[in-house]
């Protein structure tokens, strides 16, 4: 609901979508609000792969374009998003990650994150990829997406799980910023002007090959001006857990143990999954030592902060795969047990 009125407010008029738990709540929501609003349009399509495509058109022809789905779903849109991509397309993807693989089960999980900021599909591209941790996040990061997708002429990818789709939290609504993008760039049919095209097969190879360093010289500009982060507890800490989206509420929780029995524990949270903020983490290991990355995984982003510290710091790793959500407790006990003041984190899966 939250991610559906933001895209709403940020001028997104078109979505198309599968049903698949657990985030049929945005399709829901879309369904009864975005008819509503002037030029709304929205469509339940046949299959998670027709709904990528019909995104790809309207994001074509000019439209504000979003669409949502969960882990097995994404999976199915891949196609489609990497012909985002390659046509320069903006659009906005929502998936609501659960236990994998295959079909899983429903319950919240980490387990897309090599799928989501590797591309996940094929060729050499990239998707900007949202880490929200709470709803007032959903709500500024949808918004947020959609203003980096038109920037960038690229997908944006917003990164949630099964927990965050269906928890409860008061949100305000920031104003929308107003939407920039050069008609240029829009299939409105070429009436007395010069035609347009829009096209992801390029069968010369040395074209290819340009337009595949284009595209990259993109996601260079992208990496070194669009990474977010939050510190917490980091002034004094002789620790830092590294963490994002509900693994990181997870983490503040534990913080809050250990420091009241006299633990110095600190959160990095990546936001920007990518481009992954590895200059403001390489940053603390200037003066800190110590890392224990927590996914709900089994080690996917731990892969992103290896190349980020490794030869800087110690690296420590704790995850529950499968949809299982370990307590702030557990956490704490974790910490506790594998960190040693004078020989730092002993790694451990």
């Amino acid at each position: 609901m939250v991610i559906g009125e933001a895209a709403i407010r940020a001028g997104c008029r078109f979505y198309a979508g599968y049903p698949i738990t657990p985030q049929n709540e945005i399709p829901e929501y879309m369904a009864e609000h975005l008819r509503q609003v002037e030029g709304g349009v929205f469509i339940q399509s046949e299959s998670e792969v027709a709904a990528i495509h019909m995104v790809a058109g309207a994001s074509a022809a000019g439209a504000r374009s979003m669409t949502s789905s969960s882990s097995p779903g994404i999976s199915l849109k891949q196609e489609g998003i990497s012909s985002l991509a390659a046509c320069q397309l903006p659009a906005v993807i929502v998936n609501m990650m659960r236990g994998g693989p295959g079909l899983g089960n429903i319950s919240p999980s980490q387990g897309d994150y090599f799928q989501a900021t590797r591309g996940g599909g094929h060729g050499d591209y990239r998707v900007i990829v949202l880490g929200p941790a709470t709803a007032q996040e959903m709500a500024d990061l949808t918004m947020d997406a959609f203003t980096l997708a038109d920037q960038y002429r690229t997908p944006v990818m917003i990164l949630a799980d099964g927990m965050m789709g269906q928890m409860m939290e008061p949100v305000v609504f920031k104003e929308p910023q107003p939407r920039v993008y050069p008609e240029i760039y829009i299939m409105k049919g070429a009436g007395a002007g010069k035609s347009k095209f829009i096209r992801g097969l390029i069968l010369d190879p040395l074209d290819m090959e340009e337009h595949n360093w284009t595209l990259d010289r993109k996601y260079q500009v992208i990496a070194r001006k669009e990474t977010r982060h939050e510190l917490y507890g980091t002034d004094d800490a002789e620790l830092i857990l590294v963490a994002y989206g509900t693994g990181a509420r997870i983490a503040k929780g534990a913080i809050k143990r250990l420091r009241n029995t006299g633990l110095k524990v600190g959160l990095f949270r990546p936001i920007t999954l990518w481009p992954f903020p590895t200059n403001e983490l390489r940053d603390l290991a200037k003066k800190v030592e110590n890392f224990l990355v927590f996914e709900l995984s089994t080690g996917q982003m731990l892969e992103d902060v290896r190349l980020a510290l490794q030869g800087f710091a110690r690296i420590g790793f704790h995850g529950r795969p499968g949809g299982v959500v370990p307590t702030p407790a557990e956490l704490a006990n974790v910490v506790t047990r594998q960190y040693d003041r004078k020989q730092g984190i002993i790694e451990h899966h």
